[in-house]
């Protein structure tokens, strides 16, 4: 069952879709088993053995209805450090270009501000994330690379991405992270998770090497620190 919410994409639109799957979680309706949250949406899946398709709609609609009721919640700020251009970002004088800008300022542009994550998907790991400034929206290539590399940062369109695994990719790559997005050995394999920020810091060659190696050796940990979001009544 999709819950379509029937509003522009925004920061506003996911509090509510964010409150929404806090009702969810809370009321643990019999029969729901999961739900995933997207950009202007909400997928439940259901057991119809223990729940009627009436029914379901039904519970769903009387929850959304409810949905952006005053809530505080604590999410996860994460800082993801990022070697810019170079081999690790071949394409950040082509982004610069095309903006009228210095590849300083596209560093600064990208990493001078918090990216909200509306959704995961396309790849285990894979954040679709909000907030890039205008001023270094990049067109996605004409022609698709066939491998980008794990921890590839880029800018496709409107948004800035990072590639979890290697993978075919149309982004504008402008750097790399030595962090793993995606460990499937781990109990919890996901660095971040929808409803995260996520902070690019940039870093030089050196640091990004000492913390490749630590991210090898398992001592590394990722920066991350707790905000308070409060979802208001509208």
């Amino acid at each position: 069952m999709r819950v379509q919410f029937c509003e522009q994409v925004s920061s506003r639109l996911n509090k509510k879709i964010r409150s929404f799957c806090l009702l969810l979680k809370k009321e643990r309706i019999k029969g729901i088993v999961e739900w995933v949250p997207a950009y202007d949406c909400v997928s439940v899946y259901y057991l119809p053995d223990q729940l009627t398709y009436h029914a379901i709609c039904e519970e769903l609609s009387t929850l959304s209805s409810y949905a952006s009721r005053d809530k505080v919640e604590q999410r996860n700020r994460i800082f993801i450090p990022t070697l810019y251009g170079g081999e690790a970002g071949s394409d950040l004088d082509h982004v610069a270009v095309s903006n009228q800008l210095t590849k300083e300022e596209v560093i600064e542009n990208h990493s001078g501000t918090d990216y909200l994550i509306y959704m995961m998907g396309f790849l285990p790991g894979f954040p679709y994330m909000g907030g890039l400034s205008k001023s270094i929206c990049t067109p996605r290539l004409e022609s698709p690379r066939l491998h980008v590399p794990a921890g590839s940062v880029g800018i496709a369109g409107e948004q800035t991405v990072i590639y979890s695994l290697q993978s075919p990719g149309g982004a504008n790559i402008i750097g790399r992270t030595p962090v793993t997005l995606f460990d499937s050995s781990q109990e919890n394999p996901f660095l971040f998770q929808a409803e995260d920020k996520i902070r690019f810091v940039s870093i030089t060659e050196e640091e990004y090497e000492a913390i490749e190696q630590a991210v090898k050796n398992g001592s590394y940990k990722v920066r991350k620190e707790v905000f308070h979001d409060e979802t208001k009544k509208h």
